[in-house]
């Protein structure tokens, strides 16, 4: 029960992300790339509902007043509450008459919130047809692999052994290395699907193999055959079903992963680069002397990254122990 619970959160949550993720151009409240000269490393504003007297009211910001220049300190004007306003101009929420920047602003006064939610499409965009490509090549080729048999099968998997001995990282690394440094962002977006998709298969790729090669032996099987299935036929229609439990279990492995490795080579100059919001991205700025002490709030991205990898664990967790409960029945 705790698992199922934990389960139910983490995909209510993973969906919380995934809608945020596509309505994103409507909550970010700014341009992700337009600066702001006067609010470089302005602290988050919260939204309040009891104002400075101590009265509730509906939800407001208090504006930000910049308070030392050299500094970059500032002080809010409790004078001069400003309503948040709903569904206008385009936006879900906003305020009229101030700047209001949920997550507070970075090293060149963009908007962190709007950058955020923008990132996230391409980060979770990457993982997740990156996750697809791989579990489609990886159940094509285990497929092929557990029913042929032979040499085939003995090619195939000698292919996914290699690809598996090598530190899946790294790989990554040199093949977008290998790549010219300056893309657009749709040949970035595109690369670095290939080159997670093509790390990631062979795993599939060998679990695949082994569920076909074992069922293709069981009566049902071989009823198919003697009724006139061809191979194809076969895997299509009767052995590839039975991988479905194993695919969904790899996909919950897959996507934390190509998140992490998405904002890996983001961070080190091989993914999307600035003024292109990703997590990976966004995170290079962190580093640039002490911005981390003196604005904790840029930290937001790795936080992002964390709650996606939980939410996916306890929604694959629990998703593995329905289908263990479900075996044991069965048997």
């Amino acid at each position: 029960m705790r698992a199922a619970a934990a389960g139910r959160v983490g995909t209510a949550l993973l969906a919380m992300l995934v809608a945020g993720a596509i309505a994103a151009p409507i909550l970010a409240t700014h341009d992700p790339s337009v600066q702001s000269s006067e609010f470089v490393l302005a602290p988050p504003m919260r939204p309040r509902v009891v104002d400075a007297a101590g009265h509730w009211r509906a939800p407001f910001v208090y504006p930000l007043l910049l308070q030392d220049r050299l500094s970059r300190s500032f002080g809010i004007d409790t004078g001069r509450p400003v309503p948040v306003g709903w569904f206008r101009g385009g936006r879900v929420a906003s305020v009229e008459g101030a700047e209001w920047f949920p997550l507070g602003t970075d090293g060149l006064g963009r908007d962190v919130f709007a950058r955020l939610v923008i990132g996230a499409r391409l980060s979770l965009g990457i993982a997740a047809i990156a996750t697809l490509a791989a579990i489609g090549l990886g159940g094509l080729v285990g497929g092929v692999a557990g029913v042929a048999g032979g040499r085939p099968e003995s090619v195939l998997m000698a292919a996914a052994d290699f690809v598996i001995a090598l530190p899946s990282i790294y790989v990554a690394l040199t093949l977008r290395a290998s790549l010219p440094l300056v893309l657009s962002n749709r040949v970035v977006f595109w690369t670095l699907v290939s080159v997670l998709g093509l790390i990631g298969w062979p795993v599939v790729a060998r679990g695949v193999r082994a569920i076909v090669a074992g069922e293709a032996r069981l009566e049902y099987a071989e009823a198919a055959r003697a009724s006139g299935a061809g191979p194809l036929r076969l895997l299509r229609r009767h052995l590839l079903p039975a991988t479905y439990g194993f695919l969904g279990v790899q996909a919950t492995l897959l996507v934390p992963a190509f998140v992490l490795a998405e904002a890996t080579l983001s961070y080190v100059g091989l993914g999307f680069s600035d003024p292109t919001p990703s997590w990976g991205s966004m995170l290079q700025s962190v580093e640039r002397g002490r911005l981390l002490a003196d604005a904790p709030w840029l930290l937001s991205p790795a936080i992002a990254i964390a709650i996606t990898v939980l939410c996916v664990n306890l929604a694959g967790a629990a998703h593995t122990q329905l289908d263990r409960r479900s075996d044991t029945i069965v048997n």
